[in-house]
């Protein structure tokens, strides 16, 4: 895909009123649309608040099938608007057998495809080992009327091989739907660091395989249901950059806001053959990368 491609993100506080977040949710992107967005990104599981504070399993009643009552409204929001739209849910398999997954709506209302996260952390305030079993459809992107895209989403944005791996499958793009943010008991420096951190490691996704990325995070203060800490102030920062790891759109750390920008396909294109680490891989001597660690 050369063609030019206009994109967008959304990115919102929450709240405990689930219907209060959807609606928000789509007047983003109607307004994301409005602009001329022909993909839309939203945060990860953007209907609720952040629920993995805690380990809680009355909040497995979150959880939605997929198809089911989320993706049927975005479906339609997506032929209405005829544009891809690109979500973050609580996905319920089966019972006792839940994911957190990212779903593509096709501009003519149907599921594209979906993307289980593979990568699950579980750090004080991140418990999401409780809640999601890690994806069991692998590293591959999404085929849509505006390119192949490779959704993965958030913890799975620390990992270059999965960016690697989305790459060599032929993604266009990068899409990281993401809640991350910050222990409010930091000072200001560690702040500073962790999220300085968080750019710079996407931004060399970009670089090192020569696409575009998009990474959606929410904002505001969400508290810890157990009182077991002071909660998590998300941080936002949300940002598009291209395949040189550029800048093109960021947003703040405290307000909603939705980014839009045009991205040049062509560039992808531009950079690969000036920069071809796909040629230069050396995969006759990576084998220890399926080591856990090289003893």
């Amino acid at each position: 895909m050369t063609k030019p491609l206009h994109v967008a993100l959304v990115q919102h506080s929450n709240s405990a009123d689930l219907a209060h977040n959807f609606a928000k949710t789509q007047d983003g992107i109607r307004k994301a649309a409005a602009k001329g967005a022909q993909l839309v990104v939203l945060q990860e599981l953007h209907r609720s608040l952040y629920f993995c504070q805690t380990e809680d399993t009355d909040l497995f009643d979150l959880a939605e099938t997929i198809p089911g009552p989320s993706t049927d409204t975005l479906g339609a929001l997506a032929k209405e608007l005829n544009i891809v739209i690109v979500a973050s849910l609580f996905e319920k398999r089966a019972t006792g057998l839940y994911h957190n997954t990212a779903v593509v709506l096709e501009s003519d209302g149907t599921i594209a495809g979906k993307y289980r996260k593979m990568h699950i952390p579980d750090d004080p305030g991140f418990y999401e080992k409780f809640y999601f079993t890690p994806g069991d459809l692998g590293f591959e992107p999404i085929q849509t009327s505006v390119g192949k895209l490779g959704v993965l989403v958030c913890w799975d944005q620390w990992f270059p091989e999965a960016a690697r791996l989305m790459a060599m499958a032929g993604a266009e793009m990068l899409i990281y739907p993401t809640a991350i943010g910050w222990d409010t008991r930091d000072d200001i420096d560690e702040q500073t660091r962790q999220c300085d951190a968080w750019v710079i490691s996407q931004r060399a996704h970009a670089v090192a395989n020569g696409i575009p990325v998009i990474s959606c995070n929410r904002v505001g203060h969400e508290s810890d249901p157990s009182n077991s800490s002071e909660g998590i102030l998300f941080w936002g920062n949300s940002f598009i950059a291209g395949p040189q790891g550029e800048i093109l759109a960021h947003a703040g750390a405290k307000d909603d806001e939705i980014l839009s920008v045009e991205l040049d396909m062509q560039r992808s294109e531009d950079i690969r053959r000036i920069w071809p680490y796909l040629r230069d891989r050396r995969i006759d001597h990576y084998q220890d990368l399926l080591k856990i660690y090289r003893d």
